[in-house]
């Protein structure tokens, strides 16, 4: 009798010694479901159970005929603070940046990219008409530009435009023809799928990568380009970094940009303030395209100064230029340009981490609802004989193995960070 007491008694100790163990797993498994949850892991996992559990997965939208990526994340600071949740990216349209959202204190979540849906961008981009060589992409979200940037003028040639960098022959397939000259706009990733497309999940949201080839078959460019396109999401900022190696026999040009289309969310743009890192911007002509007369001209103290650190209006007048010359305030890790939204108490604020990024171009026309804004290494018509030479222009001369990286930080603040807005 005694015996059986015995083990009685060690058989409950021991379920006491299992049951606080199992109460002390359930806890521990209880905490770590919560910090996934705050570090954005859980909304990688509701994801991917929506993917498993839809059956017409087949049939969803792939603009450029490859599946969007979606980076996201939950916010962690209870609405408080500005936030971004997520990120929505093309890889078979050269990386476009459809679409950022964001967390606003008394305005919940919102798309800050002047963009469609993906049902409505994947109808859009057919590769036809308005879309041949990719041009839907330049009128939503934010293309990602190489091996040039911004617009590239020649002589007109079978659809497209032949024009010369140092003695060698560039032809550009696809182009816009106009009284006798032809133009070419935003380079040759706009309509690329990409290979090795990879995304993880990290601690406060996720980072992307695809990679793109360019020149040859698809154009006479100097040499062949690999374009590596890597986005990083976390709560406050949005880095996008661009790597492009000469991957041919011959030396080439590169000009590297990203051109997002920022919403007016207030659907006022008189009261939303920008801020530019210039005064100094390309004189234009009248045509075609407003191609640049190679004169650099001075807007200080006019209505297109936005140098001043608390910005400037946009007003109700069209705003259209590629400043250039850019400055960088001290405490700054790059030339700076902010888009302060007053009515929504927030801010967006780009810093060009790359030294070689020499240009913002700004597209604000009149009466329509976005502000673009567009770093990049290059000039307009970077070929051109109006520049003294190519390399004033901003391309930068790659030779055979060689690589540059283009690189810029999107943040997203609130009126503690407003640095005199």
């Amino acid at each position: 009798m005694n015996r059986v007491r015995r083990s009685w008694g060690r058989l409950v100790l021991r379920s006491g010694v299992i049951t606080i163990g199992a109460i002390v797993a359930l806890v521990l498994g209880l905490a770590l479901g919560w910090r996934a949850h705050t570090r954005g892991r859980f909304a990688r996992l509701k994801a991917e159970l929506r993917q498993d559990d839809a059956p017409h997965a087949a049939s969803s939208p792939r603009p450029g005929g490859q599946e969007a990526v979606i980076l996201e994340r939950s916010p962690i600071e209870g609405g408080s603070i500005p936030e971004f949740t997520s990120a929505t990216l093309l890889p078979g349209r050269g990386m476009n940046v459809l679409q950022i959202t964001a967390v606003i204190p008394g305005k919940g979540q919102v798309n800050l990219l002047a963009s469609p849906g993906l049902d409505q961008a994947s109808e859009e981009m057919t590769g036809t008409n308005a879309d041949l060589g990719g041009g839907a992409s330049l009128a939503m979200g934010g293309a990602v530009e190489a091996p040039w940037s911004g617009r590239l003028f020649g002589t007109p040639a079978q659809g497209g435009l032949s024009t010369r960098w140092k003695d060698q022959l560039v032809r550009i397939p696809v182009a816009r023809q106009e009284s006798g000259r032809a133009w070419a706009e935003g380079g040759l990733l706009l309509a690329s799928q990409g290979t090795d497309v990879k995304s993880n999940v990290m601690p406060d949201g996720g980072e992307a990568e695809a990679v793109y080839m360019t020149g040859g078959s698809d154009a006479s460019w100097p040499s062949t380009t690999r374009v590596k396109t890597t986005v990083q999401l976390s709560g406050r900022t949005l880095t996008l970094k661009i790597t492009a190696t000469n991957t041919g026999n011959r030396n080439e040009p590169v000009g590297l940009g990203w051109r997002p289309r920022f919403a007016i969310l207030s659907h006022d743009r008189s009261t939303m303030r920008l801020r530019l890192p210039s005064v100094t911007k390309e004189e234009t002509g009248d045509v075609p395209a407003s191609r640049p007369t190679g004169r650099l001209v001075s807007v200080e103290g006019t209505s297109q100064d936005f140098s001043a650190i608390e910005g400037r209006a946009l007003g109700k007048d069209s705003l259209e230029g590629t400043f250039v010359n850019l400055h960088q305030a001290p405490l700054d890790s790059g030339p700076v340009a902010e888009l302060w939204d007053p009515e929504n108490n927030f801010g967006l604020r780009i810093t060009m981490l790359s030294a070689a990024i020499k240009v913002v171009h700004v597209s604000a026309p009149a009466g329509e609802g976005f502000v673009m804004l567009e770093p990049r290494f290059n000039y307009d018509d970077p070929f051109g004989e109006e520049w003294a030479d190519d390399d004033r222009a901003g391309m930068m001369t790659l030779k055979p193995g060689d690589s540059v990286q283009w690189s810029v930080r999107l943040e997203i603040y609130g009126p503690s960070s407003r640095h005199g807005f």
